[in-house]
């Protein structure tokens, strides 16, 4: 199966781009080398140890499209209290996988994102 046989594949990569967009500014900017992908990134910081800061990013697969949210990783405890729902789209620490829009997990999603920037901003791992 290919990404051209999911046309909504694309639909849900915009919604997340715009979601990781919104963050985007003096401490964060939007990568996009190819139409497939993007990453939010941010310059080294001392909380970094000198390393482009990872925030997050979206990318069209071949069965799903991802949205990686690093400060879940980081920080496990903004999981804490995520719907069962939610909680199931995750692949590893830190993904979020979806085959088809859901605009109620997609608002939790972009609250957890909101959370996330909120405690890199706190933590130091952002300006």
């Amino acid at each position: 199966m290919t990404t051209e046989s999911k046309p909504e594949f694309h639909f849900i990569y915009l919604r997340f781009k715009d979601m990781l967009s919104k963050f985007a500014g003096k401490s964060l900017q939007i990568r996009a080398e190819n139409p497939n992908q993007c990453e939010l990134i941010g310059p080294p910081t001392p909380r970094s140890k000198g390393k482009e800061v990872w925030f997050g990013a979206a990318r069209i697969g071949k069965r799903y499209v991802s949205y990686h949210l690093m400060p879940v990783y980081v920080f496990p405890d903004l999981l804490d209290g995520i719907s069962p729902e939610l909680k199931k789209r995750m692949q590893g620490k830190s993904c979020f996988n979806y085959t088809h829009v859901d605009e109620r997990l997609f608002h939790e999603l972009s609250e957890l994102t909101k959370q996330g920037y909120e405690r890199y901003k706190k933590e130091g791992f952002i300006g």
